[in-house]
């Protein structure tokens, strides 16, 4: 398996306590690649998963757990995002005609040289200069 990307939507189903198509599929999704140790992701979803963990579920999970998860997951690629990543990722959110936070998650995902990128959030099968975007869920 060669590095994908994570967006913060498909972790905080895999890591969501209910039981239901989403939850399943993703977790399902990230298991062999957490094992496997192919999965990226950057500071940008690791702070958003953490909030979503905390403050978005309900029930939320407690603070020190989230915590863990997000420790378990700094094992993988991290991408942390440079001020060139910035200034790429507006310029690409204009060019792309998508959001800042977005283009900075592709920008991330081609940083980490990922040629999938693993979300809900964009269209389904939409390429961003090789990084091609894959919904789980479709």
């Amino acid at each position: 398996m060669s590095a994908e990307f994570c967006d913060t939507n498909i972790l905080a189903y895999a890591f969501e306590k209910a039981a239901n198509t989403k939850n399943d599929r993703a977790r399902d999704l990230l298991k062999p690649r957490l094992d496997a140790r192919t999965l990226v992701v950057s500071v940008q979803v690791l702070q958003e998963l953490y909030v979503t963990l905390t403050r978005k579920l309900r029930p939320p999970l407690p603070s020190a757990a989230a915590r863990a998860l997000i420790v378990d997951l700094c094992a993988l690629h991290v991408v942390e995002p440079t001020r060139h990543d910035v200034l790429a990722a507006i310029d690409a959110s204009a060019r792309w005609q998508i959001s800042f936070w977005d283009a900075l998650i592709v920008t991330c995902a081609q940083t980490a040289g990922a040629s999938i990128l693993w979300s809900e959030d964009l269209n389904d099968g939409q390429v961003f200069d090789g990084v091609t975007v894959r919904n789980p869920f479709r």
